[in-house]
């Protein structure tokens, strides 16, 4: 068995020739397999303006989620809280937890999820700050946390539900704000493991004991494409190659089907470069070999949880990827 507990990071893929409806119902499918196989937690994430990802309205899929499983929690991986008011989070987030009791997380990043223009659309100005966030994070919490006397706004539903918030990050900001808050921390090794190595270290060394978490808990981002033969799964695996070429070259679109040879796409060096670079920690391959990739990075960075992102574009496959790890 692989030695630490395993989540499930579902980006809700639209996959070239299906629609949102199909995504969004195989996400569905897909929550129920893995609640059965014994996953943790179940995560969307908040992308906008993107043709391969439906999980926009992130809390309402949480919902869609959660209603049609009866264990796994379900959250966010993340809400990107640049783009919304924390008292509008607060109060999605405290009633999802009306509705599913002691079963939601709500992990929070910065980035905005999607290109400049957009996030105009989403009603941020040029005005707007990052440097907003940490105080943003901090009203998040005070509104899901018990009300103080003479608290003039108050979330409701949200007040009292203490909903776990957790840190999102892909660098060295997230780690030092998570650890200064003590709050649990997930990276994004999934798409940005260049610093993750740094940015365990910092968390780990600055981490304040909170009332929330008396050490650092860590949870790190990993694609894994599993399949029957080595052979099998490396070809499932360049949908996801795929998708970061067109997303990274301004074309992104939906989930591709795989093909026989990625080699092609990759006659330009800068493109190859960058797809080692993204994907520089992912596991490929039959259960020998994910087993034998996924023991040498517990090993080295000694991860508390594991969150599994599985980009593939047939359903029944991706399916049968979740298994084969959850056996390991």
């Amino acid at each position: 068995m692989v030695s630490v507990p395993l989540s499930v990071l579902d980006l809700s893929p639209i996959i070239q020739g299906g629609d949102a409806t199909l995504a969004l119902n195989n996400s569905l499918d897909l929550a129920r397999h893995a609640e059965r196989l014994g996953y943790r937690r179940y995560w969307v994430a908040e992308h906008h303006n993107m043709p391969g990802i439906a999980s926009a309205a992130t809390s309402v899929v949480i919902g869609h989620i959660a209603g049609g499983t009866s264990a796994i929690r379900v959250g966010a991986g993340g809400i990107m809280l640049t783009n919304h008011a924390p008292l509008v989070i607060a109060e999605q987030f405290g009633t999802l937890a009306a509705l599913y009791p002691d079963r939601i997380d709500l992990g929070v990043g910065r980035a905005p999820g999607t290109d400049p223009r957009t996030a105009l659309a989403l009603g941020r100005t040029l005005n707007s700050s990052v440097d907003h966030f940490p105080q943003d994070v901090l009203e998040l919490i005070a509104y899901l946390d018990d009300p103080q006397p003479g608290q003039a706004v108050r979330a409701v539903p949200g007040q009292g539900s203490k909903v776990p918030v957790w840190m999102l990050g892909s660098s060295l900001y997230g780690a030092q704000l998570a650890a200064a808050l003590g709050l649990p921390y997930a990276f994004a090794s999934h798409f940005a493991p260049e610093q993750l190595s740094d940015a365990l270290a910092l968390y780990r060394a600055q981490f304040r004991p909170s009332r929330f978490l008396d050490k650092p808990y860590a949870m790190l981002g990993l694609n894994v494409v599993a399949a029957d033969s080595d052979a099998d799964a490396r070809r499932l695996f360049t949908s996801l190659q795929q998708a970061f070429i067109n997303l990274r070259t301004g074309r992104p679109g939906p989930l591709p089907p795989p093909v026989e040879d990625i080699a092609p796409f990759l006659a330009d060096p800068r493109i190859e470069a960058m797809l080692k670079s993204v994907l520089a920690v992912a596991q490929v391959g039959s259960a020998a070999t994910v087993k034998a990739g996924l023991e040498d990075f517990i090993a080295r960075h000694q991860p508390d949880e594991l969150m599994v992102a599985a980009q593939i574009y047939d359903h029944d496959a991706r399916k049968r990827s979740y298994e084969i790890l959850s056996a390991l």
